[in-house]
């Protein structure tokens, strides 16, 4: 991404994917959230030559991960009404194929040294989930950024059809692998409903992004190593 005066500009790989984010985040009103506005061209259009672009936001990421949580739990309560995006079902990139592998719909060739082993351990656990999927942001840790007293702000929106209570989990798992949270956050969280299955599941779904990531090393899984004991022992 690059600032160029009040604007904040960046790649729009897929143009369909890219513009539903914009009109998404153009329409979307969150109590105590700033939201990046997307801004159009002089012809109206979100996207143009491959870009797109928002209002530039103040802040940064900060490690306080409850809040970040309490943001998803904002966000998706704003999003809960909004239809499939068209685009979701034809995504074929790592995130899409790990997040179908995780929820059972999928397989596929996970490196046993890079989370692949510990993925196959913890999906004999999967139970079925009673929580509705919606259109939800499975992408918040590290993309929630904080500056002073203003509310939290969103600039971008990594969608996903999946229920709320993942999304939440997938920013503990996040906070507990690479954020330095502390055990307690999965217990301050615990009262979402179906928790321990979407946790497991936010789990297995990091540990598949990286069985198949390409910049993945046996380093880079101590992280995950540790969410998967915390997460583990609520199962």
């Amino acid at each position: 991404m690059w600032r160029c005066g009040e604007a904040a500009i960046r790649p729009a790989g897929n143009p369909a994917e890219a513009t539903w984010v914009a009109k998404t985040l153009d329409g979307l009103m969150v109590p105590n959230l700033r939201i990046g506005r997307p801004l159009r061209s002089t012809d109206g259009r979100y996207v143009v030559g491959g870009w797109a672009a928002t209002k530039f936001l103040s802040g940064r990421a900060e490690p306080r991960h409850d809040e970040v949580v309490a943001v998803a739990e904002r966000l998706h309560q704003a999003t809960a009404e909004l239809p499939k995006p068209r685009f979701l079902s034809a995504r074929t990139d790592l995130f899409a194929t790990a997040d179908r592998c995780a929820w059972g719909e999928e397989k596929a060739d996970l490196d046993v040294d890079l989370g692949g082993r510990m993925f196959e351990v913890l999906a004999v656990s999967r139970k079925p989930v009673a929580a509705k999927p919606q259109v939800v942001h499975g992408d918040l840790f590290g993309n929630v950024l904080f500056s002073g007293t203003l509310p939290p702000a969103i600039i971008d929106f990594t969608a996903y059809w999946r229920p709320p209570q993942w999304a939440a989990a997938v920013v503990v798992v996040d906070a507990l692998a690479w954020g330095g949270a502390d055990k307690g956050i999965v217990e301050r969280w615990a009262h979402l409903g179906d928790w321990p299955q979407v946790l497991l599941r936010a789990t297995l779904f990091r540990l598949a992004v990286h069985a198949l990531h390409p910049k993945s090393s046996r380093q880079s899984l101590g992280g995950l190593d540790r969410a998967v004991h915390v997460v583990t022992e609520v199962l």
